[in-house]
């Protein structure tokens, strides 16, 4: 059970990631961090929606299995942490110009 749990883990960890990779830049610029180097979050810009499929995924089969073996009661709560984090990333992609239009504002 504990490789689903980690499996979840990292998938709304990169999902958070992949989700952020427009508004990080904005935000290090914003913060004097900027550079050329702030061109790679372009490159990963790509692979965001699937990235995002999976840990959806990831997270829906760690909550199947977790009831399937009675363990539901016990991580119930690690379950929730994922699900809140991959909750999370779709917000951020599915709002990221409102976002990256305050940013802007900001500075």
């Amino acid at each position: 059970m504990q490789k689903y749990l980690s499996l979840s883990y990292i998938g709304s960890l990169s999902a958070l990631g992949v989700a952020t990779c427009c508004v990080m830049p904005m935000t290090m610029m914003l913060l004097g961090l900027g550079g050329s180097w702030l061109a790679i979050f372009g490159k990963i810009a790509a692979a965001s929606f699937y990235v995002l499929a999976i840990s959806t995924a990831l997270v829906a089969v760690s909550w199947l299995v977790t009831y399937q073996r009675g363990s539901l009661p016990k991580l119930k709560w690690w379950l929730w942490g994922t699900t809140a984090m991959t909750g999370l990333a779709w917000v951020v992609v599915f709002n990221e110009t409102r976002i990256n239009d305050f940013l802007i504002m900001q500075m």
